[in-house]
Order: structure tokens, then C-alpha cells, then sequence
């Protein structure tokens, strides 16, 4: 796949905005990439936006709202909605339609507003009363957070991560998140705070479980020749590794069942998409300087080590245990904090993690900084088994 270049990103802060619509905070994170960029809304040849049931039908058609919003001459949108992996499918849209020569200048969005709370079956049934997803919480009584649990303890009976594990790595991301601007959550928690928090599901705490949230994130991308006319050292998408299991039940589309089974040969959607993504960038696991995971809760980020390939499976409690996976160490995951800081905005979470990515590679991380950064990695899952795997370079 032919390399795209990276002219300008925009994040609004995460958190919780009852005052404004996802169509506000896409606005404010498009108008910060423009600028990022020194390009003219005229100037764009392609929208590629994305957002969620939430936001209501015209979040459906985000693209073609904010080509509306932002002033329309014409450009064609493409909408998007791939759940948690959104963003990431917008920007492999838009990967594709460069280097096929379609276009050379383009935007991509994810925006969204999140119920209060968890996600629950009453939220979900003002859009669509027969909305599988809703059966997975009537018929295993299977929130989100007790899904996730279901994991962390399949992962202690496996491995030997322990409640410990679990609150070193709030701990940990919660040091990161500190210094982020975009973060919800920008205290430093301590091990005895967090371990001292109420269980939500055992043996998760509620420090250990992302908070929904309100945020949208925006992109400006075009090709390495268009790159020129703006600046001579562009950060570079290298590729957008997406994939579907080979075996799915709606019932445990979450990530349920299906998830800790992974797909008959063994290979779970997270571990298949990374895979695409190195083998589209000519690059492996080693290459890494850093990674973006999907830490919806703390155990989730020691899957992810494993999917990702920069350990075995088994390996990933060594890996935090020796401090390898925080900033200054071999491996940082998560410098911005993850979702443990920033709370989760499902569509948007994707270009979240690539403007962090960019972000890096700029050398603008402030105290988060990774040291020597060159290559960087960001990875979501979420409803369907929709995933994406971004890797950029410096």
C-alpha cells in the first residue's frame, strides 16, 4: 500500500458535555486540524466522518452533516459507523482513495456523545428495539464491565494476573494521563486508591473501568507529493490493518463468548487485524517505539501486549511487572493515559489514539514523551468484532 502523509490533527478534550451535540465537538476538532494542517475547508477534496446510533440519524450521515455544517461546495462524504473501530475505518477510507489516486487532500472525523453511564439495553432500544447487542444484556445478563470480568478472571485462572496487576496498570496509565491535555482524567492515583475503590464486577474496580465519554478527533491526510507544498517532514500513515473473525455470535458480539474462544484457528480478531497492519508496513512487533491499546478495563491492556505480538501469551504480567510497558521503559503502552484517562468515546476512540501516535512522533508529548519514537502503533475492538490496527511512522 502506497504511503499517505499525515498534514494535521485536532482532539477536543474527552469528558462530558450536556450542552453540546456531536456535531459541535466534531466542528471543534475539524476546525483544529485545518489549522494544524494550514489547509482551507475549500481545499478539501474528500470527507470520510464517522460517529454512532447515539447521535441520532444525522450522526449517521456525519460526513454529509459536517460537509453541511462547515460550509458545502460540493465535496462528496463518505459516513461511516464500525462501533469502537470507526475512526479507524474512516481512515483506512481514506488511505485507500489516496493512493488509488482518487483524491490528494482529505479529512477524516469520528465523533461522539455517550449515554450517562454504562451502556445499557434502555439506551439502546430508542434506536432499534431488535438491536442484537441489546439481547446480549436481557439473555446472559452480560453488561459491558461483567464481560470484561469474565476475562480478567479467565486471565488469572491462565496466567497469574492478580487484582495487583489490575491496579498497577490504573496506576500506571494514570501517571501517563497526567500531562495530556485531551484527558479526562488528569490526576496521578495511587495503588491503595485504586485497589481501595468499589468492585463493579469482580474482580474489577470501578478505577479499573473506563468512564463513557463525550470527544471527536479529526485528521487532515494527503499524498507524499501533495505533502510537499505544506512541510518538508510529514508523519506518515504507514497502514490500516482491519479485520472479522472467522466465527461470530451475535448474542456475545461484544467480545463475549466469541472473544475468549477467538475464531476456530485459534486467532482472535485483535492478534488478525495487528497482523494485517505489519504485514501492509513491511514492519513487525519489534519495530515498535510504543503502543495505543484499547484498556476499556485494566486487563484488556495485558491482552492486548499479547495480540500485538511484543510478548507471548502468558507473558504480558512480566512485562508490567518489570516496567517495561511505562514510559522510559522498552515498551510504553498507552503514554496518553488510554481509555483509563481519557473515558471512552466509542466512534471517535480510533483517530483518538492516531493523533496520539502523530502526536509522538512530532516529539510533542511533553513528560509523556517516548523517547526516540519512530514508530508507533494503535489498536481497537469493539461491537461485531469491528477492529482496526494503525501503524504510523516518524
Amino acid at each position: 500500500m502506497k504511503e499517505v502523509a499525515i498534514l494535521g490533527i485536532g482532539r477536543t478534550k474527552w469528558g462530558k458535555y450536556p450542552d453540546k451535540t456531536w456535531d459541535d465537538l466534531a466542528e471543534e476538532a475539524i476546525r483544529k486540524a485545518l489549522a494544524d494542517a494550514n489547509v482551507d475547508w475549500k481545499d478539501i477534496q474528500m470527507i470520510f466522518g464517522g460517529s454512532e446510533p447515539y447521535s441520532g440519524k444525522y450522526g449517521l450521515a456525519a460526513g454529509s452533516t459536517m460537509h453541511i455544517r462547515m460550509g458545502t461546495h460540493g465535496i462528496p462524504a463518505v459516513n461511516s459507523y464500525n462501533a469502537c473501530a470507526t475512526g479507524g475505518y474512516a481512515l483506512k477510507n481514506a488511505q485507500v482513495y489516496i493512493a488509488a489516486g482518487f483524491c490528494d487532500l482529505v479529512l477524516c472525523f469520528a465523533s461522539g456523545i455517550s449515554p450517562k453511564g454504562f451502556f445499557v439495553p434502555s439506551q439502546i432500544r430508542e434506536f432499534d428495539q431488535t438491536d442484537l447487542d441489546t439481547q446480549r444484556f436481557r439473555v446472559l445478563g452480560q453488561t459491558n464491565p461483567t464481560n470484561f470480568a469474565f476475562k480478567a478472571m479467565r486471565r488469572m485462572h491462565l496466567y497469574g494476573m492478580t487484582e495487583d496487576d489490575l491496579a498497577e496498570i490504573k496506576v500506571k496509565n494514570s501517571k501517563h494521563g497526567a500531562s495530556n491535555p485531551y484527558a479526562r482524567y488528569q490526576k496521578v492515583y495511587t495503588k491503595e486508591e485504586v485497589l481501595n475503590s468499589p468492585y463493579v464486577a469482580y474482580p474489577l474496580r470501578l478505577f479499573e473501568v473506563c468512564a463513557t465519554s463525550d470527544g471527536a478527533a479529526a485528521m487532515v491526510l494527503c499524498s507524499p507529493e501533495k505533502a510537499k507544498q505544506f512541510t518538508s517532514k510529514p508523519v506518515t500513515l504507514l497502514s490500516v490493518g482491519v479485520a472479522n473473525p472467522d466465527y461470530n455470535d451475535p448474542i456475545a458480539s461484544h467480545g463475549g463468548f466469541a472473544h475468549n474462544l477467538g475464531n476456530f484457528q485459534g486467532d482472535v480478531v485483535e492478534s488478525r487485524c495487528a497482523k494485517v497492519a505489519y504485514k501492509e508496513a513491511g514492519v513487525g512487533p519489534e519495530d515498535l517505539s510504543f503502543a495505543e491499546v484499547y484498556d476499556l478495563t485494566s486487563n484488556l491492556e495485558l491482552d492486548f501486549y499479547e495480540y500485538i505480538g511484543i510478548c507471548k501469551p502468558g507473558e504480558a504480567e512480566k512485562l508490567l511487572r518489570d516496567g517495561e510497558t511505562t514510559i522510559g521503559g522498552r515498551m510504553p503502552i498507552n503514554p496518553s493515559g488510554g481509555c483509563g484517562a481519557s473515558g471512552e468515546s466509542s466512534p471517535a476512540q480510533a483517530l483518538y489514539q492516531a493523533c496520539e501516535l502523530v502526536t509522538q512522533m512530532r516529539g510533542q508529548g511533553g513528560p509523556s514523551q517516548v523517547k526516540g519514537a519512530k514508530l508507533g502503533l494503535g489498536i481497537q475492538r469493539g461491537l461485531l468484532d469491528n477492529s482496526s490496527c494503525i501503524i504510523i511512522k516518524k
